[in-house]
């Protein structure tokens, strides 16, 4: 996202600080459910994520008939040859925004140079969140790291 966007990400800070010390793994999906909010500061919805793009890594990894896997994208250079070539990645966080996806949640990459390895599941399924007990006050923002 910062080639495209001018925007720094966590991985991208790894990098920088620990270079090869550290192993970038992306996760992709093709469709299922997402907790997330519209906006920031928003209420946390279980939504449906859209399919992915014909054009996109995503519609690829569909495309190829495995409901998960692994690619290590350091390994076979004729792998890594063909994922470097650029299309579009989608990139879902705390923010879903269906309908405005392809502006808000897409981007040009090149998979192979931006990470280490890729994980792929055809459907996800939205995180269950902490029941109230553990709202406000209860535990930490950064639990259970604490980071």
């Amino acid at each position: 996202m910062g080639i495209s966007r001018d925007e720094v990400n966590i991985g991208q800070l790894c990098r920088q600080r620990f270079g090869d010390d550290v192993a970038l793994i992306g996760f992709g999906t093709h469709t299922g459910t997402v907790a997330a909010a519209r906006d920031w500061d928003g209420d946390m919805e279980i939504m449906p994520v859209r399919p992915s793009r014909e054009d996109s890594y995503e519609r690829l990894c569909h495309d190829a008939g495995v409901t998960r896997f692994l690619l290590d994208l350091g390994g076979d250079q004729a792998l890594r040859d063909r994922l470097i070539e650029r299309r579009l990645e989608r990139f879902i966080g705390v923010i879903y925004r269906p309908e405005t996806e392809l502006h808000s949640h897409y981007a040009d990459a090149a998979l192979a140079r931006q990470f280490d390895a890729f994980v792929w599941f055809d459907e996800t399924t939205a995180v269950t969140p902490l029941g109230p007990e553990h709202a406000a006050g209860g535990v930490p923002e950064t639990y259970p790291f604490g980071v």
